[in-house]
């Protein structure tokens, strides 16, 4: 499989864009997955000699794609982790979902519970599980096929937290084979209608904010919709953006020995 696209790289960071289907990190299966492609990168850039160290941080499911960070070294992934912990990481997803959400947009609030045995969440009401809280913008809905898309920005990182809390409103994420009713519109499994386009932090030794963006691939469902709307995704959430004075890096990679903090 080709290197992920990389959107930035210095000494401490790598982020790049996950392609769906491709693990986050190996299972033991022989899937491809985005630690040990990133990791031959480094090694084939840099002729690095030996195990090269890379940090997950974060993961997406399998059959979501998007970006995703990575650290290069252990100062990094431990000043990531705690950015994950303390919320401060912000996180941003399309999304393609069966029906029409009304309101056009609102804060969806649940009690989630993973049965661990067969790897499946559900919203709960008897107090036994994890608040799950997610912002969803609804930026357009058709009639032919009866689809929306979503913008979402995520409060919390809980396990399959937005297809579970869509699919509890009977808006399942088209594709989704898990959460979803198996209609004809629901495509296999590595075809789900949910990309990561935004991820903002906070460099680990720069402390410089920093927001990376990426599009969905150019195929369906994301083609029913107008693409050029897709490309002003980041701005949906600009109040954020300045209050937490984070900006868009620029998408050229950092060279292995460029200045760094």
């Amino acid at each position: 499989m080709t290197t992920p696209e990389i959107l930035y790289l210095d000494n401490h960071l790598i982020v790049a864009v996950k392609p769906a289907g491709v693990l986050s990190q190996a299972d033991g299966s022989a899937s491809p997955d985005m630690l040990s492609l990133l990791k031959e990168e480094i090694r084939r850039r840099y002729d690095k000699p030996g195990e090269v160290f890379l940090g997950l941080v974060h993961r997406l499911d399998q059959p979501v794609g998007g970006v995703m960070v990575f650290a290069r070294t252990s100062k990094a992934a431990s000043r990531l982790s705690r950015q994950i912990r303390d919320r401060s990481l912000v996180k941003d997803y399309l999304a393609v979902v069966s029906g029409r959400p009304e309101p056009d947009q609102d804060t969806l609030t649940d009690t989630l519970v993973k049965d661990r045995s067969q790897n499946r969440v559900q919203v709960t009401a008897d107090g036994s599980g994890k608040e799950a809280w997610l912002r969803y913008r609804r930026l357009a809905s058709l009639d032919h096929p009866p689809h929306s898309l979503l913008a979402i920005r995520l409060g919390t990182g809980r396990a399959h937290q937005i297809r579970v809390q869509l699919s509890s409103r009977q808006w399942p994420l088209v594709g989704d084979r898990k959460y979803g009713p198996r209609t004809p519109d629901q495509q296999a499994p590595g075809n789900l209608a949910l990309f990561a386009c935004g991820l903002g932090l906070v460099h680990p030794t720069r402390l410089e904010p920093l927001y990376f963006t990426a599009m969905p691939p150019h195929e369906a469902p994301w083609t029913d919709f107008d693409l050029h709307q897709l490309a002003d995704i980041p701005l949906l959430w600009a109040d954020d953006l300045r209050s937490q004075n984070i900006h868009e890096e620029p998408r050229e990679p950092v060279s292995e020995n460029s200045p760094v903090s």
